[in-house]
């Protein structure tokens, strides 16, 4: 039996948080919504509800991680398919592709310079944070 293709769907309301994990954005609708309601979803420019009817051609703004995605709707869909078909859903505007490859390449050229160890302190680094802190040492 084969997949059918994912076609689009005419004066379909699909809803926001529905559509994001049609096109795989995230895993489930649940952490779409919390996203939503965190404000790291913007609809055409501003702060959306979950319950929001998507449109063809509207830009969506998302924030996932380090990255900021803007996003244009270019079909509509409720099912959730393979990644190659989800694709197809929208497409990353080219500013926001340049954004985000500045954004990694500063993020790679900082690594190398990072403080953060991967490692957790040792007796002595943890003696020499608590003196920085102004906390007592006991010996």
């Amino acid at each position: 039996m084969k997949a059918k293709a994912q076609q689009p769907v005419a004066d379909a309301k699909i809803r926001l948080d529905k559509w994001l994990w049609a096109a795989r954005f995230f895993k489930t609708r649940a952490i779409a919504k919390q996203a939503i309601e965190n404000g790291k979803i913007q609809y055409d420019g501003g702060r959306t509800k979950p319950s929001r009817v998507v449109e063809q051609g509207v830009l969506i703004t998302l924030k996932q991680g380090f990255d900021e995605k803007c996003v244009e709707v270019l079909m509509v869909s409720d099912q959730r398919r393979g990644a190659p078909e989800a694709q197809l859903l929208y497409r990353e505007t080219p500013d926001s592709i340049a954004k985000r490859e500045a954004a990694a390449l500063q993020r790679s050229a900082l690594k190398g310079a990072h403080p953060l160890s991967d490692q957790r302190p040792n007796k002595k680094q943890r003696r020499q944070l608590l003196e920085l802190k102004g906390g007592a040492v006991d010996n």
